[in-house]
């Protein structure tokens, strides 16, 4: 039986020509995982027509697939995910904001934010922030479209197309185990030539292609991808290949690497 495809997602809630959404496509033999190619898509639309028109694929998306529990028993909100995050859906980004805005003025400072189980292992943001960055956004415009792509997601119990798997990744916990903290990207074009940051992310993805992490795989690049991967100073392309790795990693994994007791209503990142 063939593999199943392999994707990668660095996603952006507002994907434009500048900052589009990139998709890592590879596939693994044996413990090399191969980067067959990137993707660009500078429209939501476009991005969730394609996840509903390739037939089979095993992703790791760089986007929050949950809220803390703490927050939406807070809110009074519904705590069975599919339910929430029709909720969720429902909302205006300006509604998100002021909802959470007005929860965290409300508590102590140091602990403005209400955190998953998973954040911590991981060192990701809340999934609760909107700005710095704006992860509630993307959470908010990113499950609805793999809800509507047939996704199954299993860290939620959300049973669906079983050849597709949507899995939360998040880059930088790869990275840092590379490089520490490092920065080896940024948003500002005028510092996409920034030397420390091109020697981070040469160091990044030379380990990768060497095997030397966690994950006990090796990334294979074919002419070009090398210099592509360095010489995206926003990391973009770097970060969906980390996702596409983490992604392979739960592949070889029973329940994808989950641990045994996952809350449903937060979900996990994978490989934290």
């Amino acid at each position: 039986m063939p593999e199943p495809l392999l994707i990668g997602v660095d996603f952006t809630s507002r994907p434009t020509r500048r900052k589009p959404i990139v998709l890592a496509r590879g596939g693994t033999t044996g413990a090399a995982v191969t980067l067959a190619a990137l993707d660009r898509f500078e429209q939501l639309e476009d991005f969730g027509a394609w996840l509903a028109r390739t037939p089979g694929w095993i992703g790791g998306f760089d986007l929050p697939f949950g809220l803390p529990r703490e927050l939406v028993e807070h809110l009074r909100w519904p705590t069975d995910w599919r339910a929430c995050m029709q909720h969720y859906a429902s909302l205006s980004r300006a509604q998100i904001r002021d909802t959470f805005a007005a929860f965290c003025a409300a508590r102590p400072a140091g602990a403005k934010f209400a955190h998953r189980a998973c954040d911590r292992p991981a060192g990701s943001s809340p999934s609760m922030k909107w700005v710095n960055p704006p992860v509630a956004y993307m959470l908010h415009a990113g499950v609805p479209l793999l809800i509507a792509a047939g996704a199954s997601l299993p860290a939620h119990g959300h049973r669906a197309d079983a050849h597709r798997v949507a899995l939360e990744a998040y880059p930088r916990l790869l990275a840092r185990e590379l490089v520490g903290a490092r920065s080896y990207k940024g948003d500002d074009p005028r510092r996409h030539g920034d030397d420390a940051r091109l020697l981070a992310r040469i160091a990044i993805v030379d380990a990768l292609a060497d095997g030397r992490t966690r994950l006990g795989l090796r990334l294979r690049l074919q002419p070009g991808q090398r210099e592509r991967l360095l010489d995206d100073g926003s990391g973009d392309a770097l970060d969906a290949v980390l996702c596409l790795l983490q992604a392979a990693w739960a592949l070889g994994r029973p329940r994808f690497g989950l641990p045994a007791q996952v809350d449903p209503l937060e979900g996990w990142i994978v490989s934290a």
